[in-house]
């Protein structure tokens, strides 16, 4: 299995962090996009270096696309590589898990109408007007989306994540 994780400055360590490890441990095969395929930091400060530019990403080479919240998913959707991904991903019904601000690329790719959503509280109203059905919930399985709300609910997330290994959408 191929996981693809899209990154940019800003991104919420713990919301990389976590499910990467876990991911690893599931023998999931990683690669990080970055907007230009350099270095990205963190909200906190740590600097991880990417394997490809966005650009250059093929979307039906991955089984699984991650969006860790924090500020990065803000840079993301005004990238339309980036939101090409993503809709790639919602439109052809294959795995997406987005925490915290990561919904927000989910936002600008489309495909949230009538999907049942969790994200950081202060964008559920986004969320609401994109037309998804909002859920004040640690996180939440539709099909083949996983959101999560934020870092207290990582280990939620990640155990819901892997779980979903086994299940093909």
């Amino acid at each position: 299995m191929k996981a693809l994780i899209l990154l940019a400055d800003g991104f919420e360590d713990l919301q990389l962090f976590a499910p990467w490890y876990r991911l690893r441990e599931e023998n999931v095969r990683i690669t990080i996009a970055t907007p230009w395929g350099q270095e990205a930091t963190g909200s906190h400060g740590y600097v991880v270096e990417a394997d490809s530019p966005i650009a250059e990403i093929n979307p039906n080479e991955y089984d699984l696309l991650v969006i860790p919240g924090g500020q990065a998913p803000a840079r993301l959707r005004l990238r339309e590589d980036a939101v090409g991904i993503a809709r790639t991903f919602l439109e052809d019904g294959r795995r997406v898990a987005a925490i915290d601000h990561g919904v927000q690329l989910l936002i600008s790719a489309g495909g949230l109408d009538s999907r049942k959503v969790t994200c950081h509280p202060s964008i559920r109203d986004d969320v609401r007007f994109a037309g998804a059905n909002y859920r004040d919930e640690a996180v939440v399985v539709d099909g083949s989306l996983l959101t999560g709300r934020g870092n207290e609910d990582l280990p939620q997330f990640c155990r819901s994540l892997v779980a979903g290994l086994a299940v093909r959408a």
